[in-house]
């Protein structure tokens, strides 16, 4: 009996050690997914900055023509298309969709670098990082549900959307100041919550194309979150050109 009971609890830690790697992994691979993922975006965007001082007409084209509408608007085709297609996507298509969100995200971006000194945007992107790292930490770590957080930070993140709607016609300081530190606030929280939300998700039985589409749309989520956060951090503390 004795015997039994000890191969028993010898199974259990065996399973349980089997499913924390499992987990670990998969979470390391949502990090890479999403890391590649701002870095495609980063290159893209500074390179695509950099031709456009060089070149007014190619700057005037994405910047100053209708084509800069579409431009801003084509990240949100993909992330609506990673969102309600995934489950008729492949794993490899919805991570060359992925990639392409990031490329697109990289030119629409590109004008922070031409409005914010470069010193101050790295200054910032550390600054986001840090923050962006403790509180993943925190999500993965903490026994506390985020389920009722989570959804004030959503009705929290529709009023924010709102109120950046009406100060495009605004065009209120003020109002454009409370929206960053609420975005901040806001994007700091989803962190923690979307971390937590990847980790429950986990399912050691996955099939290894489930489990890569379960990777992307995680770290579609942490790259959006990280994104945001660290554009509300630079309209607080970024130094204009």
């Amino acid at each position: 009996m004795a015997q039994y009971e000890r191969q028993t609890v010898s199974s259990r830690v065996g399973t349980t050690a089997a499913i924390d790697e499992g987990l670990r992994n998969h979470m390391l691979r949502v990090y890479n997914y999403m890391g590649l993922g701002l870095g495609i975006t980063g290159v893209i965007a500074f390179f695509v900055a950099r031709f456009a001082e060089t070149s007014p007409a190619f700057a005037q084209t994405i910047y100053g023509s209708p084509l800069a509408f579409v431009i801003m608007l084509s990240p949100l085709a993909f992330v609506f298309a990673l969102s309600f297609g995934i489950n008729r996507m492949s794993a490899a298509t919805a991570q060359m969709v992925f990639w392409g969100f990031a490329a697109v995200m990289g030119l629409s971006l590109s004008s922070i670098f031409l409005v914010y000194t470069d010193a101050s945007i790295a200054k910032v992107f550390f600054i986001t990082a840090a923050m962006f790292g403790a509180m993943s930490l925190w999500g993965y770590t903490t026994k506390r549900d985020l389920t009722a957080m989570g959804s004030f930070l959503f009705m929290g993140l529709i009023g924010l959307i709102v109120a950046s709607i009406v100060n495009i016609f605004l065009g209120s300081s003020m109002l454009e100041f409370a929206i960053s530190v609420l975005g901040v606030l806001i994007f700091t929280g989803l962190t923690a919550y979307d971390t937590q939300k990847i980790k429950e998700m986990y399912f050691e039985g996955d099939g290894a194309e489930t489990a890569g589409k379960k990777a992307i749309m995680g770290a579609l989520a942490l790259y959006l979150d990280f994104i945001n956060l660290f554009l509300m951090l630079l309209r607080l503390f970024g130094n204009r050109e």
